[in-house]
């Protein structure tokens, strides 16, 4: 018995000097990012800068792999199967959250199946519109939408994705319908805002800002508490009339489950290091974000965030009954 006990120690303290010798030499090739929607959307943005910075820091090369689909989910999957060596990583957005109550039947746990690296950003989203749309601001278009019940056609990114979810406060906080036209990814939709094939969105500014800023669509208000410095001229809900309407939109970075903790820490304090960058600063605030503090970009700060946005989106999501298979 006690030779046993010795063994599974021995083999113990084997396999965490293995991880320890693994992390100092991590890393030694590429990483791969994968990111769960289609290039040129917000989350494929907002990884591709944070890579560039974390490059630097790890002193090696990270990639973005984009494999988009079912809002997220199928690139999600993939993660959550991938060889934890800390190689393959991941970066979603809210909808990471809100996956558990929109999929009946997921591939994978949210929380139980990946090591959470750190949140990365927090970003805001906008309501706008195509460039003719008759309103002036967002009294005209609550009252041009409540007076045209169910004729007006919201676009959004697919189910699960962040305009979906706004949209669907929009539409749960203006007790109306809208004509919902779901896209795979943003890019395929903002072109259809831009060609006048739908009425509006509530997208990311990260998305939406160069519109905005082109004069290409109407921006009727930001869902902050507060203006955003790239877009000064466009007001938040509250100061537009809809006081009780914010959302916030962030990105964070995991790992499959049992990536080793060293390799986690290291990305960790890598992700960490790539905020404080002025460049990616100047960057993410182009775009009306912002990276979080330094004491969020941590894996303990992202797994109760994580949780916490779990429990606030089910409820809203079942209330709304609104599933995807």
């Amino acid at each position: 018995m006690i030779l046993r006990i010795l063994r599974v120690l021995l083999c113990s303290l084997a396999l965490v000097g293995a991880s320890q010798v693994f992390a100092q030499d991590y890393p030694s090739k590429v990483i791969t990012i994968i990111v769960p929607f289609a290039a040129g959307g917000p989350t494929d943005t907002i990884a591709r800068l944070t890579a560039q910075s974390m490059s630097a820091t790890l002193k090696t090369q990270l990639i973005v792999e984009n494999v988009g689909g079912a809002g997220g989910t199928i690139g999600a999957a993939r993660v959550a199967q991938a060889k934890p060596d800390g190689y393959t990583v991941f970066v979603h957005h809210i909808g990471h959250s809100t996956a558990p109550a929109l999929y009946r039947k997921l591939a994978y746990d949210p929380i139980g199946d990946f090591e959470p690296i750190g949140l990365i950003n927090d970003g805001a989203m906008a309501v706008v519109a195509r460039k003719d749309f008759p309103a002036k601001n967002l009294k005209e278009f609550v009252d041009y939408i409540k007076a045209n019940k169910g004729k007006i056609n919201l676009a959004n990114a697919g189910v699960g994705s962040a305009s979906h979810l706004c949209g669907m406060l929009f539409q749960s906080a203006l007790n109306t319908e809208f004509t919902t036209v779901p896209y795979k990814g943003t890019g395929p939709a903002m072109n259809d805002l831009l060609g006048g094939q739908v009425d509006f969105m509530c997208d990311q500014t990260t998305n939406n800002a160069s519109q905005i800023k082109a004069g290409k669509i109407n921006a009727y208000a930001v869902t902050t508490a507060k203006r955003l410095a790239a877009l000064p001229d466009v007001p938040t809900m509250s100061e537009a009339g809809m006081p009780n309407f914010t959302v916030s939109v962030w990105h964070a970075m995991y790992a499959p489950k049992g990536t080793p903790k060293p390799i986690i820490d290291k990305l960790s304090k890598a992700l960490q290091e790539a905020l404080k960058d002025a460049t990616l600063k100047q960057r993410f605030a182009d775009l009306g974000s912002e990276p979080v503090s330094q004491d969020r970009a941590t894996p303990e700060a992202l797994r109760a965030h994580l949780k916490t946005e779990i429990d606030k989106w089910g409820p809203i999501i079942k209330k709304a009954g609104v599933f995807a298979d």
